[in-house]
């Protein structure tokens, strides 16, 4: 089983209009709202792609129903409400826009215990555990980098789709797989990235330090992959146009998924799979969705190529 972890998920609203006109009143074609957070978008991945999966977290009461109703979901209901988030999607040119509201405050005071004890208890049954998203208020930057260590520790891998210090302080446990995209990679190395070569030079660092793996995601540009025994650039022929959002999310489901099976990850063939995973997810108006036959068509057209590291200065 996969373990997902969200702990400040989401309300995702999906508004679809022609085109957005700042400045004016205009007509929504269309509303969708659904549960939502990075670690929701995963869960939902993987069970498309047939994998056994649990959702745990923090949640309100009547979200944490909801989850249960829908996939397997254990939250610890430890927020007074959870926020949302909007995306306007405009089928004039496919452009989507985001905004996300920040998040409640834990105020209970054994929350982060609570949620310790859940994974604790669940690590004998686990071949894979993702953290992914924003911390909430009153929850520490170390909390992420604490279960990490805790399923390391177990021989459980582990992936972790964080930001800022909570990123930093994860980098640092031995083991783990960072799943940042670029922006994010950027911030925790202090390195302008430019180029595959680049990244994975700029990743170089944080393998030393113990990282198992850096799988960076580009948007367009593909996705980079960096372990001690290579690395790796994965792109398509040509990008598709679409809804990013989520899209990081089917990286990471994709990731998970091959590290959960047994023996070594084929990183190349890990890569394939994410790049056409996270195109599967471009094409879906709303996250935490693939088309699975598309994801199958692009596969093959997947181009991979061996990276040749630069010298840092």
């Amino acid at each position: 089983m996969i373990l997902t972890v969200t702990m400040n998920p989401a309300y995702d609203l999906t508004y679809r209009l022609e085109r957005l006109e700042r400045g004016r009143a205009q007509r929504v074609l269309s509303v969708e709202q659904r549960l939502g957070g990075k670690g929701i978008n995963v869960t939902r991945i993987l069970c498309q792609l047939g994998s056994c999966v649990r959702a745990t977290g923090f949640a309100d009461h009547t979200f944490a129903a909801a989850a249960a109703a829908e996939f397997p979901a254990d939250f610890v209901p430890a927020l007074p409400w959870v926020r949302r988030t909007l995306v306007i999607s405009e089928s004039r040119d496919g452009t989507a826009t985001g905004l996300w509201e920040p998040g409640a405050y834990v105020h209970e005071p054994h929350a982060v215990d609570r949620l310790l004890d859940r994974v604790a208890f669940l690590l004998p049954e686990l071949r894979g555990l993702v953290i992914s998203g924003s911390l909430p208020g009153g929850v520490d930057d170390a909390v992420p980098a604490d279960l990490v260590r805790t399923a390391v520790a177990a021989g459980v891998p582990a992936v972790c789709d964080v930001d800022g210090p909570a990123l930093k302080l994860a980098a640092t446990v031995p083991g783990v797989v960072l799943t940042p995209n670029q922006d994010e990679l950027e911030r925790l190395t202090g390195v302008v990235a430019e180029t595959p070569q680049a990244v994975a030079a700029a990743a170089g660092p944080l393998l030393a330090a113990g990282v198992r793996a850096v799988v960076a995601t580009r948007g367009p540009a593909g996705v980079i992959a960096v372990t001690a025994s290579g690395a790796w650039s994965a792109t398509l022929p040509e990008p598709l146009a679409g809804n990013p959002t989520g899209a990081g999310d089917a990286a990471a489901a994709a990731v998970i998924r091959a590290l959960a099976a047994p023996g070594e990850p084929d990183w190349p063939a890990l890569l394939t799979d994410a790049v056409a995973t996270s195109a599967a997810a471009v094409v879906i108006p709303v996250a935490g969705e693939i088309d699975l036959t598309l994801r199958d068509r692009l596969t093959p057209a997947v181009q991979v190529t061996a990276l040749v590291t630069e010298s840092r200065p």
